[in-house]
């Protein structure tokens, strides 16, 4: 490792990104890795960044953010016009951090040195077609709650990390019908469901042990499948979530897959990777090990 880009987001994790690249810059320093540093300006910038800079001479592309961000990377890395990739570099600098709680590297400085190792780790990237448009997601694909808890979370930042959590509740509430045809691999489905959250990562959000068999590099999608049930059997589910005590409910049922397909009755946005994103009728297909991160 000689010479990486350096991507912050300073509006991410509640502008804690600036703060993160100075306690990091001297860790790269040290290591004598040389860094071109780059701030995104507006939503969608990362993803112009990864898709147009020039990747000659380069040995990764680093981003100080939270799952967002990275999203943005892979998706503009992804749609490269010369096909061109780099290992990315990912410094947890965001409200949800779910990869980077993963593989145990919340704090920013160990995250560097890491970095600085060189060690590259492959990455299993969801392919998301939703409605037609092409997407990719390294973390989440869901639909039913966890897209109108993004939503709402989205207005309570104020909260910090407890944004996803409040939200969570206020949606369960809600308890909206949600009637859906599903296909998982060869087998049909179909129901009434709370929400249907496919998992490329344990950790969902900011500390939610939702698939707690899912690994990132085993070619397959976990997918949590959580049929209609009243608000207090949801809210129950909900306080299992951080433990991944909710498998084995008989509300939910568990999968490991190679692809996926939702066709409900109403189509609505998707939540990838927290971002509101896309909308069904959506068919996922897991990509194995199509992007390398340095871990």
């Amino acid at each position: 490792m000689k010479k990486v880009y350096l991507i912050y987001n300073p509006f991410s994790g509640n502008r804690k990104g600036i703060s993160i690249l100075e306690k990091i810059k001297p860790i790269f320093e040290k290591g004598n890795l040389a860094l071109e540093i780059l701030a995104t300006e507006y939503a969608g910038h990362g993803r112009e960044l990864a898709n147009t800079l020039p990747f000659e001479g380069y040995d990764g592309l680093c981003v100080i953010g939270g799952d967002g961000t990275m999203h943005e990377i892979i998706n503009g890395m992804m749609k490269r016009a010369d096909g061109m990739r780099l290992p990315i570099g990912l410094i947890a600098g965001g409200t949800g951090n779910s990869f980077m709680h993963d593989v145990d590297a919340l704090d920013p400085e160990v995250a560097a040195l890491r970095i600085l190792t060189g060690r590259r780790r492959f990455v299993d990237i969801a392919q998301v077609d939703a409605n037609g448009d092409i997407l990719y997601g390294f973390n989440i694909v869901g639909w039913g709650l966890p897209t109108d808890i993004t939503e709402t979370a989205s207005k309570l930042k104020w909260l910090g990390s407890q944004c996803y959590n409040v939200a969570s509740i206020i949606e369960v509430l809600r308890n909206k019908p949600r009637l859906a045809k599903v296909k998982i691999d060869k087998q049909n489905i179909a129901g009434d469901y709370g929400f249907i959250l496919g998992c490329n990562t344990i950790h969902t959000g900011t500390a939610m042990k939702m698939a707690p068999l899912a690994r990132f590099d085993d070619g397959l999608i976990d997918l949590i499948v959580v049929r209609k049930a009243g608000r207090m059997k949801l809210l129950y589910l909900f306080t299992k979530l951080f433990s991944g005590r909710h498998i084995g409910n008989p509300a939910v049922v568990y999968h490991q897959c190679k692809q996926f397909t939702i066709e409900p009755l109403e189509n609505h946005a998707l939540n990838i990777d927290g971002e509101m994103i896309g909308c069904t009728p959506v068919k996922v297909k897991m990509l194995k090990g199509e992007i390398e991160v340095l871990v």
